[in-house]
C-alpha cells in the first residue's frame, strides 16, 4: 500500500474518474470516454487505456458496469474493455437487457408491472455480467474502484471499494455481484442477494438494490475514499509526507449520463394529485426514481463545484453533463436501435458543446465564455493525465 501511494509524493495530482448512473444513457459517458482514450493514445501510444491514468474510478449503476469493464483484468492483465468498445457493448446488449414491448401492450403491461413486479426480469443482464466477469473479485481490479449500492435490509448504503476488498475478505465479493447490485434499479430490475465468506468461515449477507438510491453521482464517494486512504497512510508511515486533501492536488473528471431539466415534465400542481402509484408511475415515467437520482447527482456536483470554485481551482474539476435531454433519449430503458443511435449522437454533440459549469444559484449548466468546447477541455485533461503519469514513471 505504501509503495502504491509513494507515487503521490513523486507526482503532483491525485486523479479520479466518476461515472453517473442512468441505465441505457450510459452510452453518453461511453462516447466521452472513447474520445478521452483516443487522446491518451495520441500522446502515449495505442496501448494506453483509461485505467492506466486514474488512481480511482467510481461508477454507480450503469456507471458501475462501465467502471468494471474498464478495470477488470483480462488474461493478459490488461483492461477487459477499451473505451471505444463501450458503445458497441450497449448497442449489442441494451435491447436484450431492456426488451421493448409492442406499443399496443406497453402501457397496460407497464402499469401492471409497476404494481406486481419489476419491469424487467434481469435474467439476461445477470447472465451477461457473470459471463463477462467470471470469478474476478473486487480486489483484482487494475486500479482502485468505488461502486455504491444500497442494502435494502439494513437501509444503508454500501460503498464497495478495492481498498476494503484487499483488507477484508468479507468485503471482497465477485465483481459480477457488485455490478448486478449497483444496477438493480427499483421498479426496473430485481434486487440482488449474495454472500461473502472469509478463511475463518465467517459470512456476510448482502441484500442489494441500485447504488443510485444513495449516490447516483459517485464523485463525492470517491473523494471520501481517497481522503480515507490518505488518513490511514499518514498514520502508518512517517516516510510519506502526505498532506490532507487540497483541491489543487486533485484532478477530477465527472461524467453525467444526461438529464431532462428543461423538459419540465412534472409540476407541483401535477404531483399534488398523485397517490402512491402516481409517484411510482406517471405517463410512462417513474417520478420518484427521476427525482432521487437527479437530486443526488446535482447535490454532489453543487458541493464539489463550491469547493473547487472557492479555492480557485476550477480547472481541476471537469464535470461534463447534458441537461437538455427530452423525449426517448431521456429514458433509462428505451433500448430500441433508433434510440441507441440517437444517444450516441447526444454524446458526440456533447463533445462539440461549449464547456459549461453549474451555476451555484440556478443549478443549471451555463456555457463559459472563451473556454472552448468539452472536446477541447478533454484534450487538455488528457494532456494533464499524460504528464502526471510520465512524472510518476520517470526515474
Amino acid at each position: 500500500m505504501e509503495d502504491k501511494f509513494a507515487k503521490f509524493e513523486k507526482g503532483k495530482k491525485i486523479t479520479i474518474l466518476s461515472i453517473d448512473g442512468g441505465g441505457i444513457r450510459g452510452i453518453i459517458p461511453g462516447t466521452i470516454l472513447a474520445f478521452l482514450e483516443s487522446k491518451l493514445q495520441e500522446l502515449d501510444g495505442p496501448d494506453a487505456r483509461v485505467a492506466d491514468y486514474f488512481d480511482v474510478i467510481a461508477g454507480t449503476s450503469t456507471g458501475g458496469l462501465v467502471t468494471s469493464m474498464l478495470t477488470a483484468p483480462n488474461e493478459n492483465n490488461r483492461p477487459l474493455y477499451a473505451a471505444k468498445d463501450l458503445t458497441r457493448f450497449y448497442i449489442e446488449h441494451g435491447p436484450k437487457i431492456f426488451p421493448q414491448r409492442n406499443h399496443f401492450l406497453s402501457s397496460a403491461v407497464n402499469m401492471f408491472g409497476k404494481v406486481m413486479g419489476p419491469k424487467y426480469d434481469g435474467k439476461y443482464l445477470r447472465s451477461l455480467i457473470n459471463r463477462l466477469l467470471r470469478d474476478i473479485t473486487l480486489k483484482e481490479t487494475l486500479t482502485q474502484v468505488i461502486i455504491p449500492a444500497f442494502d435494502i435490509k439494513l437501509l444503508q448504503p454500501v460503498i464497495f471499494s478495492t481498498l476494503d476488498a484487499k483488507w477484508d475478505a468479507l468485503k471482497n465479493p465477485k465483481l459480477a455481484d457488485v455490478c448486478i447490485s449497483t444496477s438493480a434499479a427499483p421498479t426496473f430490475l430485481p434486487g440482488h442477494e449474495f454472500q461473502t465468506k472469509d478463511s475463518k468461515g465467517n459470512t456476510r449477507n448482502f441484500d442489494m438494490v441500485d447504488g443510485g438510491v444513495a449516490a447516483n453521482n459517485p464523485t463525492l464517494a470517491a473523494l471520501t475514499h481517497v481522503t480515507k486512504e490518505m488518513s490511514i497512510l499518514r498514520k502508518r508511515s512517517e516516510l510519506l509526507k502526505i498532506k490532507p486533501m487540497e483541491a489543487k492536488r486533485m484532478l477530477i473528471l465527472s461524467l453525467g449520463t444526461g438529464v431532462a431539466k428543461n423538459d419540465e415534465k412534472y409540476s407541483a400542481a401535477m404531483s399534488s394529485k398523485w397517490g402512491m402509484l402516481g409517484w411510482i408511475y406517471h405517463r410512462g415515467a417513474t417520478p420518484i426514481v427521476d427525482i432521487f437520482s437527479d437530486a443526488s447527482a446535482d447535490m454532489v456536483d453543487y458541493h464539489i463545484s463550491s469547493i473547487f470554485q472557492s479555492e480557485h481551482n476550477d480547472r481541476n474539476y471537469l464535470r461534463i453533463q447534458d441537461d437538455t435531454l427530452s423525449g426517448d433519449v431521456s429514458s433509462v430503458d428505451i433500448a430500441t436501435q433508433q434510440n441507441l443511435l440517437k444517444l450516441i449522437e447526444v454524446g458526440e454533440s456533447l463533445l462539440k458543446k461549449p464547456l459549461s459549469r453549474v451555476n451555484l444559484e440556478s443549478g443549471k449548466f451555463e456555457a463559459l465564455d472563451g473556454e472552448g468546447t468539452n472536446e477541447k477541455a478533454l484534450a487538455e485533461f488528457a494532456q494533464m493525465l499524460s504528464d502526471e503519469r510520465k512524472l510518476r514513471l520517470s526515474p
